[in-house]
Formats: C-alpha cells, structure tokens, sequence
C-alpha cells in the first residue's frame, strides 16, 4: 500500500506485527484486534510525509488494514527529534560509531586520538602516519611529533569519508599561550588537508579559550581559517571568543557540574546543572547581542544534561550518550529559543585583555578546570606520542 502521510487506525493493540525502517526512523506496524464499530483510518499529524515519500508496504493493502486492524506508526528516537532541532556531533575518533549515528560534525582530541590509535581497527593509519613521517628525515624526538601531527590529520581524513559535515582538530595543548606557535600549528594542518584534497571550510581548528588562543583565532579567522574554540568554561572566555570573530566553541558542560559537585558535595537536577546554565547565559548573551559565533555544548555527564540544551545551535555528544538517545522514543521539548533569549537580563560585558584575566581569575571553576584540561589534554597528547615512538 501507499500512503501520502502515516495513519493510524484506533483500536485495541493485540500484538505486534513488524516493522521498517524509513529516513532513519522506525515505522511500526502493529496488528489490532476489534470489539464493537468498525474502526476509523486517521491521518497521523507527528510526522507527515510529502507524496514524494510514500512508505511501502506490498504486503498490506489500504482495505484490508482499515478492516484487519493495522496501525502505521512513526516513532521518532530522541536523537531523531534532538537533530530535528540541533546539529548533532559526534564525539569520537571511532569511524564505526560515526556510521551508526550519522551525525553532521565530528570532533577529535588528543585523548580519543590515543584511545582509537590503539584499536586494532586502526593499526594501519599508526603505520602510515609513521611511514610518511620517516621519510622526511627527522630526528627520533621531532619525527614522534610530526607522527603525532600525521595520526590526528588521517583520522579527519576518514572522519570525513563518512560525515557531511565538519571535522575539529585540535592544536597542541603545550601551545595554548603560544600565539604565533598557534597560528603556525593551524596553518600546517590546513596544508596538509588541503594536500589531501579538503577545502579549509570543512575544517575546525581546536584552540584552548585562552587569551593567547583568542588572539590566535582572531588572526586564523581572518584568513578563513575556522576555529573551535575548546577548554571553555565562563561567560568572558565566550565573549572573548566572540570578540576574536571565532566560528565556534566548546563550552564543558559536565566538567562545570564536577566541580561544582565536589566543592558543594550536592547532586543537581539537569535543569538546576551548573553547566547547563552556564551554556544556556552563553546562548542567550550571544543572540541577544547578535555574535554569529556558534554555541556546540560539549563533555556531557548525562542525557539529561543534553535534553535541557534542546534547541543549541550544536551538541557534541559521546557514542555513549548517542546510545541512549537512540534507544528512547520518549518526546524532546526544544528548550533553547527566542523567547529564551528574549527573556534574559544579561547585560553586554565590555572585555579587554586585563578585564577578561581578571575575570576568569575571580571565577575559581572556569580558573582550574582550564588549567587541568591543559595538563590533562597535553598529558594524553605525550602519551600518543610515547606509543608511536616505541613504534619507530
């Protein structure tokens, strides 16, 4: 049978006949049983679909399944829904996981790096990364690091391959008050996407929203060079970020709620969450006040979390959490919105050099937590390095 737009026949649900897959979401079919009047066929106002996508069923015809009892049911997943409203972004440098989810970005850093260039999976991009570095004639040291450099470029490579989208790649933490180091850094992983054949545009240069990583992005920025600004935990680091004309950042959603679960011992609700309050002041601060720098909420604890910021402009989710997401068809209320925006008393915060170090220096949270996903992001990349140079 065709259908121009998904029924449903009301009655009484005695067993589940089957179903199929359409556009990615799961069209149900379920068999009815009567007792009293026949039942009635109603157009179902969830999901309606244009003629040109008619649904097919050759086994059922229309009569019959107003007279037999089957329903025609769309169930939305809450990553369904979720990318209806948000530009979903998958977390991982996992290829297979990226297939599964199909989301539009992805972002990469040197921990999930580490963590993939141990897969078995993977063996034979660490094998060209260090093939095509010993032919440039380095020393041990410099070729382990330009190993390195090589590795997070041929992951983007095959990330890629499979998303639409965008991939982010990240500099070296140990650059992150290095404004020319930064500059340089970006500069050579364009060149060798580029020398791959990808266009800068699909391409996010991770930076640490320090100081020195806003002046590094205002001038990437300025040569079309896209920058993800990463490490960002207060209202003045986004600000300076949008100030620099930076296209995107990764506010830490669940790294703000573990440290304010340690230093208060308290559990918060998602709505109540540190971090998705703090991700919800950006948005808004942003909209009110017309920066087109894009909000991608990032490090999330919980799906909770993550329905609370329904309606960001992106969402950078873990295979994890896209799990959960996928497995429940419960609904998802956008809760970020114009009248969100609209709503909010923020006033505009004039920044400076001296105004923004005071600032992030007042804010114990965003002070530490930066500093530690330095140490730690530096810590993971010299790992990495460590296990291609035992290679060599």
């Amino acid at each position: 049978m065709n259908l121009a737009a998904p029924y449903s026949i009301l009655g009484e649900v005695d067993a589940w006949a089957g179903f199929a897959n359409f556009n990615g979401r799961r069209l149900i079919a379920r068999q009815r049983s009567w007792r009293g009047s026949r039942p009635k066929l109603i157009p179902d106002p969830i999901e309606p679909l244009a003629a040109a996508r008619c649904v097919e069923f050759p086994q059922i015809d229309l009569r019959e399944a107003a007279a037999g009892g089957i329903v025609l049911q769309m169930q939305s997943t809450q990553l369904d829904q979720l990318k209806r409203m948000t530009c979903v972004v998958a977390d991982t440098g996992d290829f297979a996981t990226i297939k599964e989810y199909e989301p539009q970005d992805a972002t990469t850093n040197p921990s999930l790096i580490f963590k993939a260039a141990q897969m078995p999976e993977y063996k034979h991009l660490v094998e060209k990364a260090i093939m095509d570095a010993k032919k440039l004639n380095l020393g041990r040291e410099a070729m382990a690091a330009r190993i390195v450099d090589q590795l997070l470029i041929l992951f983007g490579l095959e990330i890629l391959k499979i998303i639409p989208g965008r991939v982010s790649t990240e500099t070296d933490a140990s650059l992150s008050f290095d404004v020319q180091g930064l500059i340089d850094k970006a500069h050579q992983f364009i060149d060798l996407y580029q020398k791959n054949g990808i266009p800068r545009e699909r391409i996010l240069i991770k930076i640490a929203s320090t100081w020195e990583g806003t002046r590094a992005a205002e001038v990437l920025q300025k040569e079309g060079i896209n920058c993800n600004m990463t490490l960002l935990f207060s209202l003045p680091q986004a600000i300076a970020c949008a100030k620099a004309g930076a296209r995107l950042i990764s506010p830490f959603v669940g790294r703000i709620l573990d440290w304010h679960k340690k230093s208060t011992g308290k559990e918060y609700a998602p709505s109540e969450d540190p971090g998705v309050q703090s991700v919800r002041a950006i948005y808004a601060y942003y909209k009110k006040f017309g920066y087109p720098t894009e909000v991608m909420g990032a490090s999330f604890r919980n799906v909770g979390e993550i329905l609370e910021l329904a309606g960001c402009d992106l969402l950078t989710i873990s295979p994890q959490l896209l799990g959960e997401l996928k497995a429940s068809t419960a609904p998802v209320e956008q809760k970020l919105n114009a009248k969100m925006v609209a709503e909010s008393k923020l006033e505009r915060i004039s920044l400076d050099e001296e105004k923004f170090r005071w600032l992030l220096n007042e804010d114990a949270m965003a002070t530490e937590k930066t500093a530690e996903g330095i140490r730690n992001f530096h810590a993971d990349a010299m790992k990495l390095e460590r296990f291609v140079a035992a290679r060599l």
